[in-house]
């Protein structure tokens, strides 16, 4: 039990089958008529402690416009169950506690409904948290969901499956795969799986198709980015927007050892698209055809899939809890406001970031002599 500011009781509803976590808390009699909003947690997703979020969350979250609920996921795949039921009673928003794995369960679920998606993130990546400048300190996270704006986005379908924030073949997808049986989590994981297995890849194949034309492309890397980054501010379609009603299609040709830490450098600095090793354009639809079935990724999830791959866009899907939009600022203070955003301590800079990625590379090459 707990006390508002004027003294009055409130509840907020804890779901889950665990015990100790089924808590209920006394609501005022004045909640008839406030927004349903429930926070879905994912329990196992990222290192930040959720324990300290909902307690920020039982302080923070606007009462005078919100009834809150918290319900726990308990296996893959319950979060989609949990925010399909909240969307069927009409609440007004379902907010993703976790990483993109999560925050991908329950949009899937509010696509072309009147529930919007809210993101509190505290994954490993947060690719679409930090598109839509969601920052990634919880106190923050809390204050755009009480401020209520709504944006509505685009998705992406690659073989029917939804996706928000990027996908593709390759590389990229084998190092998802790598990534995921780490164990550990993080973006040095990341560009240390990244740095390994792009000394050893092998480039594939690929025949295009992408509406109403064909091209024949030897790759490392297709992305397709309904967003502009992967996550951890990594841009592998820094131009994207995610209301143009296009994907961005990132396309990495063979490179040299020599190359990786431009590559990598241009990668966390906006500028991928600048580099001669890559070949960007646009479409609305794509089909990849490669010469076996093979691993895929989106959202940050890899996935086994056939040889023929089909990735399309579905216009203004997704409704979003957004931040307000930024005054009109300069770029190199843009990029400062966005840097302050990231609660991972190894980007507390470009700088800082850039010199790790170099750092590692040379350490990866090494190895090699």
């Amino acid at each position: 039990m707990c006390k508002n500011s004027d003294n009055s009781l409130f509840y907020i509803t804890f779901v889950d089958s665990k015990p100790n976590q089924n808590t209920r808390l006394k609501k005022p009699m004045s909640e008839t008529g406030k927004k349903k909003i429930a926070f879905v947690v994912n329990p196992i997703s990222g290192t930040e402690s959720k324990e300290q979020i909902l307690h920020l969350l039982d302080e923070r979250i606007d009462r005078r416009l919100y009834q809150p609920e918290v319900v726990y996921t308990e296996r893959p795949g319950h979060a989609v169950e949990i925010a399909a039921d909240r969307a069927r009673q009409g609440y007004h928003a379902v907010v993703a506690i976790g990483g993109d794995g999560t925050i991908n369960e329950v949009a899937r679920s509010l696509v072309h409904t009147d529930t919007a998606l809210g993101i509190i993130p505290c994954g490993s990546g947060n690719g679409l948290a930090r598109h839509l400048r969601i920052p990634m300190e919880a106190r923050r996270a809390i204050e755009v969901i009480n401020g209520g704006l709504t944006d509505t986005i685009d998705y992406g379908l690659i073989n029917e499956r939804p996706f928000f924030c990027t996908c593709g073949v390759g590389l990229v997808a084998l190092v998802r795969l790598k990534f995921a049986l780490a164990g550990k989590r993080g973006p040095l994981t990341y560009i240390e799986k990244t740095l390994i297995e792009s000394l050893k890849y092998k480039p594939e194949t690929y025949d295009l198709e992408m509406d109403g034309n064909s091209a024949h492309y030897k790759a490392f890397v297709i992305a397709c980015g309904n967003a502009s980054q992967y996550g951890n501010n990594a841009y592998i379609a820094p131009q994207a927007t995610l209301n143009d009603g296009l994907l961005d299609i990132t396309i990495l040709e063979p490179f040299t050892l020599l190359e990786v830490p431009t590559l990598s450098f241009q990668l966390f600095n906006k500028t991928i698209d600048q580099n001669s090793r890559v070949k960007t354009f646009r479409c609305s639809s794509l089909t990849i055809h490669r010469r076996q079935d093979g691993v895929a990724h989106f959202d940050g999830d890899p996935v086994m899939m056939g040889a023929d791959i089909h990735v399309q866009l579905v216009r203004l899907g997704l409704k979003v809890i957004v931040p307000p939009e930024e005054p009109n600022t300069g770029v190199l203070q843009k990029a400062i406001s966005e840097l302050k955003q990231t609660g991972d301590s190894i980007v507390e800079d470009i700088a800082h970031t850039n010199k790790l990625i170099l750092d590692k590379s040379k350490e990866q090459i090494k190895k090699l002599f």
